[in-house]
């Protein structure tokens, strides 16, 4: 029965983002215990206090990009529209358009290709961002970057990446630039 209600649940999220959650029923299929731990460990990126929504998506899709620039960063375009991010917010970023885009986007654009490079420049960027908004953005930004890149992991893992795509954004192609 809990196998039944979890496949109704990932259709349901397949029609409402137009994503293809295969690999997600063939691991509900293969191990529920492995399933089950999964799930909870998606709620990481639901976690967002204290920082713009622009600065969140930033370093959110920088995220994506880093570790699979397809079916999950058009995910995650299609999340942030849905919230309210401007498609052209959204285009700035994927294309890595930082001369365009506003000062807040932009750092958090910068801090989450600093942190996933590794680069020292991330200790300044975050001292900003605690300076602006606070610990909790911090906390905000590196948890947005754990499950932007937990997904594409883990579907690259079980054989179900996909190759770098272009991107929807209200009915315009992007062609993002890699973030790393």
């Amino acid at each position: 029965m809990l196998r039944w209600f979890i496949r109704k649940q990932l259709a349901s999220f397949e029609k409402q983002y137009g994503y293809d959650a295969s690999y997600m029923r063939h691991v509900l299929d293969t191990d529920l215990g492995a399933f089950l731990r999964f799930a909870r460990a998606t709620n990481v990126g639901r976690y967002r206090k204290d920082v713009p929504l622009d600065v969140y998506t930033a370093a959110g899709l920088v995220g994506s990009l880093t570790a699979d620039c397809g079916p999950c960063t058009q995910l995650g375009v299609t999340m942030a529209l849905r919230e309210g991010v401007p498609g052209a917010t959204i285009a700035k970023i994927l294309r890595g358009d930082e001369a365009e885009m506003t000062e807040p986007t932009r750092l958090g654009a910068r801090f989450a290709r600093a942190v996933l490079a590794r680069d020292a420049a991330a200790d300044e960027l975050r001292e900003e961002i605690v300076r602006r908004w606070g610990p909790r953005a911090v906390i905000s930004l590196a948890l947005a970057l754990v499950a932007t890149q937990m997904y594409p992991t883990f579907k690259y893992a079980l054989g179900y990446g996909h190759a770098c795509q272009r991107i929807d954004i209200e009915g315009r192609i992007i062609t993002p630039r890699l973030a790393a």
